[in-house]
C-alpha cells in the first residue's frame, strides 16, 4: 500500500494534515473499529535502550487497528530494508489476533502515519517490539471476545477467537466475525500489564515458514526504492565533492558547467551544486568544474594504520573482569601473547544512499533511504530550520542498511538543495564512489590477547585489550576464573568517520578471539570443538555447538589433502552462534575456495524458519566478504575505493556451494535477533580452516592471497 492510499484511507484527503503524535488527537483522525496503543516503555527491558531523543515521544510507540472491514493495520516506526520484518511482525500479531496474515497490513516508517521509533538497527525489532505486538494482539483479542459476549450473550469464558470469528466453545456454529463486531464502533485501549498470550503448543503461524511479502514486487522488479521515486518536473541533483575529509576549498571556477544547456547552478558558501532534468548531464556538469583544494598531510595509510590506532587509542574502559590475571599465569602450563588486525570496512549496499523530495507551502516531502526516519527527519528539521511537523518522511524499501543507513548525509543534502528551487521535485542519488567516500566505515581495529592454559586443556586466564572494535561480543561466555577485557578510543584516530557496520565491532572481536582459541588448542593438540567444550560456561553456547557439529559432521568427516575445517563460536543480539566451514586452499597462488558452512544458532523462539535461513545464508555470504577480499585503501582522508572494481564483494562463482541452517528447538523462549549473529563467527571459522588446510596463520582480515603466501612462508 503507497503512503498516498494510506492517507486516503485513514484521513479522507492526500491534502489532510499530518499526523501530530498527540494520543487524543491521533485517534480523532481515525475510523470506527478497535484500536489498542502501546509504548515500548512499558518494558522494563526496553528502557535500556531508549535513547535521549525518546523522551520527547513518551505517549505511544506503536499500535493496532482492527478495521470494520476485518483487516488488521500495525503501524510501526520501523524500516524494511531486506530483513522480512514486514512478514515476521505479520505473523506474530495474527496468530495473536486470530487472523490469516494475509489480513494483516504492515505500515512502516511513515512519520506522518506511524509512531516514532528510534530506527532499525541492533537486531532490536524481533526481541522488544515483537513481544510488545503480541501483547497487544492478545489485547484486541480479549475485547472482541468481550464484544461477542455482549452480542452472542453468553459469558466470556466459554468463547474463544478463531480465525477473524469469536465462536462458542460448545456449538462452534454460533459464531459471529470480527467485521460484525467492530461495525459502527470506536473503542480505543491501552496496553494492559499482562494480557495473556499464546503457549508454543498453541501456535498456527508462529514458528511456520512463509515467503517474504514482498518477494514478487522484488523479484519483478516493481518494488520502489528511493532513487525509482519519479515526480513531474524533477531534477537529479549532483554535488560538488573535495578530493579527501577535510580538504579546504581554495578556489573554484563554474562558467562551464554554467554555459551547459538545461543546467541550473545553485551554490551557498562550499555547497555548490548542479541540477538536470537528466541524470548524465548532471554528472557531466559537475565534472565540468574547476576547483582547487588544500589536502590535509597524511597521518597513515591502510598499512600503518595499526600503529596509528596503537599510538593514538589510549582512553581505556574495562569492560568485563574477574578473578586475578596474574594468579592465572603461574597455572598455566603454556603462555600465549598475540596480536590481530582488521581494516577498515564498507557496508556496500546495492542501493546508494538516495533521496527524492520536494519542498512545498514551507513543508519538505522525502522518499529516502534511511534506518532512522524520525532521527533523519530531526536532522533536516534542524538543519532547515523548520518544525518538526514540517518534514514528512514517506514509507520506502531500502536495498540494504547493515548499519550505514542510520546516517543520513543525503537526506539532509536533497533537503537543503529542494528548499534551494521550492515547488521543483528533486532527487540525490550517491555514485558508488561517493558512498565509498562518505559511508561510516567499519572502524579499523587492533586486538592483543593473552593467556594461559594448561596441558590438559583448561584456559586459566585471558587478557583481551581491544583497540576501537568496542565490547560488542566480548561477553564472558566461556569459563575463564581469571579474565580482564578492556577496550580502548580515541578522539583523533581514524581519517574519516565511522559507524555501526553489521553487529558493530563483533566480527573483529569473534575472528581475534576464536583464532587465538584455535592456537591454543592446537598447541596442546586438542580438538577444538572439544576445547572450547571443555572451557564453555553458558549452555545455550554449547547447544549452538553441538547442532552445528551435528549438522557439518565435525567428528567423523576428514577433509582430503588441501581441504580444511574450522570453527568459530560468538554472540550478538541475544543469539549464540556457531560457524563451521570447510575450506580448500591452493598453496601455489594463496586463493581459498570456502565449499561448505553450517549455522548452528540458539535464538530462542524461531519466527519464520525460512526468513532465519535467509538472514544466516546473507551472514554467510557478506561475512565471506569482510573474510577474504573487502578493504578500504586510503592514504589519510583520500579513500582509494571508488567502485567494485578495487572492493571485491563475493561472487556467485567464489559463495559456498553449501550454506545450512540449523537452530536450537527453543520455542518456549523469547525470540532473540537474528539479522547480525551469524556474521560475526564467519571469519574466525573461515581463518581457523585455513589452516588447518594449510598451516598458515593469519592475523589479519581480509585473508587475501598474499597474506596467506607470506604465512605460508613462517610456517
Amino acid at each position: 500500500m503507497k503512503a498516498d492510499e494510506i492517507n486516503k484511507l485513514y484521513f479522507d484527503t492526500v491534502d489532510s494534515p499530518p499526523v501530530q503524535f498527540d494520543r487524543r488527537e491521533f485517534i480523532k483522525k481515525l475510523g470506527g473499529g478497535i484500536i489498542i496503543v502501546f509504548s515500548l516503555s512499558q518494558l522494563a527491558f526496553t528502557k535500556a535502550f531508549r535513547g535521549k531523543d525518546d523522551e520527547d515521544y513518551p505517549e505511544f510507540n506503536a499500535w493496532l487497528r482492527v478495521r470494520e472491514d476485518g483487516f488488521v493495520d500495525c503501524f510501526s516506526g520501523k524500516i524494511e530494508m531486506g530483513q522480512g520484518i514486514n512478514t515476521s511482525l505479520a505473523q506474530v500479531l495474527a496468530d495473536e489476533l486470530e487472523v490469516s496474515i494475509d489480513r494483516v497490513n504492515m505500515i512502516m516508517g511513515d512519520t506522518d502515519l506511524v509512531p516514532y521509533d528510534a530506527g532499525t538497527w541492533g537486531s532490536m525489532t524481533t526481541r522488544f517490539h515483537d513481544p510488545l505486538i503480541r501483547a497487544a494482539a492478545a489485547e484486541a483479542r480479549l475485547v472482541l471476545i468481550e464484544l461477542a459476549s455482549e452480542k452472542l450473550d453468553v459469558p466470556v469464558d466459554q468463547l474463544e477467537a478463531i480465525q477473524g470469528k469469536v465462536v462458542v466453545k460448545s456449538d462452534k456454529s454460533k459464531f459471529v466475525t470480527y467485521e460484525e463486531l467492530t461495525e459502527g464502533k470506536k473503542i480505543v485501549r491501552g496496553l494492559s500489564e499482562k494480557p495473556p498470550i499464546k503457549k508454543p503448543g498453541e501456535f498456527d503461524i508462529i514458528g511456520k515458514s512463509y515467503l517474504r511479502r514482498d518477494s514478487l514486487e522484488k523479484v519483478t522488479g516493481k518494488a520502489l526504492y528511493s532513487a525509482d521515486k519519479q515526480l513531474p518536473g524533477m531534477l537529479y541533483a549532483r554535488i560538488l565533492r573535495p578530493p579527501a575529509h577535510r580538504s579546504k576549498l581554495i578556489s573554484v571556477d563554474t562558467s562551464k558547467a554554467e554555459a551547459m544547456t538545461g543546467v541550473k547552478l545553485l551554490r551557498e558558501n562550499d555547497f555548490i551544486v548542479v541540477l538536470h532534468e537528466h541524470p548524465e548531464m548532471a554528472e557531466k556538469a559537475v565534472n565540468a568544474i574547476e576547483a582547487k583544494w588544500e589536502i590535509p598531510p597524511s597521518k597513515a595509510d591502510d598499512e600503518t594504520i595499526f600503529a596509528h590506532i596503537l599510538k593514538t587509542a589510549t582512553e581505556g574502559r574495562v569492560r568485563h573482569s574477574g578473578g586475578d590475571p596474574e594468579q592465572g599465569k603461574k597455572e598455566a602450563d603454556l603462555l600465549f601473547e598475540e596480536e590481530y588486525h582488521d581494516g577498515y570496512k564498507a557496508h556496500a549496499p546495492i542501493e546508494t544512499h538516495a533521496a527524492t523530495a520536494v519542498f512545498e507551502d514551507g513543508k519538505i516531502t522525502m522518499w529516502a533511504s534511511s534506518q532512522t526516519p524520525f532521527g533523519t527527519r530531526k536532522e533536516i528539521s534542524e538543519d532547515l530550520k523548520l518544525p518538526l511537523e514540517k518534514v514528512h518522511l514517506k514509507q520506502i524499501f531500502l536495498g540494504g542498511g547493515f548499519g550505514g543507513k542510520i546516517y543520513n548525509q543525503q537526506a539532509v543534502e536533497a533537503a537543503r538543495i529542494a528548499k534551494m528551487v521550492e515547488g521543483t521535485p528533486v532527487q540525490l542519488m550517491w555514485t558508488r564512489k561517493e558512498e565509498f567516500m562518505y559511508d561510516r566505515f567499519s572502524p579499523a581495529a587492533v586486538v592483543k590477547i593473552s593467556s594461559g592454559v594448561t596441558n590438559d586443556g583448561t584456559i586459566t586466564f585471558m587478557n583481551f585489550d581491544a583497540y576501537c572494535s568496542g565490547a560488542r561480543g566480548t561477553d564472558p561466555f566461556y569459563n575463564i576464573p581469571h579474565h580482564k577485557t578492556t577496550t580502548y578510543e580515541g578522539s583523533e584516530v581514524h581519517p574519516f568517520f565511522t559507524g555501526a557496520w553489521r553487529a558493530p565491532g563483533n566480527p573483529t572481536n569473534t575472528f581475534a578471539r576464536e583464532v587465538h582459541f584455535d592456537i591454543m588448542a592446537h598447541k596442546i593438540g586438542m580438538d577444538p570443538l572439544k576445547f572450547r567444550m571443555k572451557n564453555i560456561g553458558d549452555n545455550r553456547a554449547r547447544r549452538s555447538m553441538e547442532v552445528a557439529a551435528k549438522k557439518f559432521g565435525w567428528d567423523t568427516i576428514k577433509p582430503p589433502e588441501g581441504h580444511g575445517k574450522g570453527m568459530a563460536l560468538g554472540i550478538d543480539a541475544g543469539t549464540y552462534v556457531t560457524i563451521m566451514a570447510e575450506v580448500k586452499v591452493d598453496i601455489t597462488t594463496g586463493e581459498v575456495k570456502v565449499l561448505r558452512v553450517i549455522v548452528g544458532q540458539d535464538m530462542g523462539q524461531v519466527i519464520n524458519p525460512q526468513g532465519t535461513d535467509i538472514q544466516a545464508e546473507g551472514c554467510v555470504n557478506m561475512g565471506l566478504g569482510y573474510t577474504l577480499s573487502e578493504e578500504v585503501k586510503f592514504d589519510w582522508g583520500t579513500v582509494k575505493n571508488q567502485n567494485f572494481a578495487d572492493f571485491q564483494l563475493p561472487l556467485f562463482s567464489t559463495i559456498p556451494e553449501i550454506i545450512e541452517s540449523v537452530t536450537v528447538d527453543a520455542m518456549d523462549e523469547p525470540p532473540q535477533g537474528g539479522g547480525e549473529p551469524a556474521i560475526v563467527s564467519v571469519g574466525g571459522a573461515i581463518a581457523n580452516a585455513v589452516f588447518d588446510a594449510c598451516g598458515a596463520r593469519v592475523h589479519r582480515m581480509p585473508l587475501t592471497p598474499a597474506r596467506i603466501l607470506e604465512a605460508l612462508k613462517k610456517a
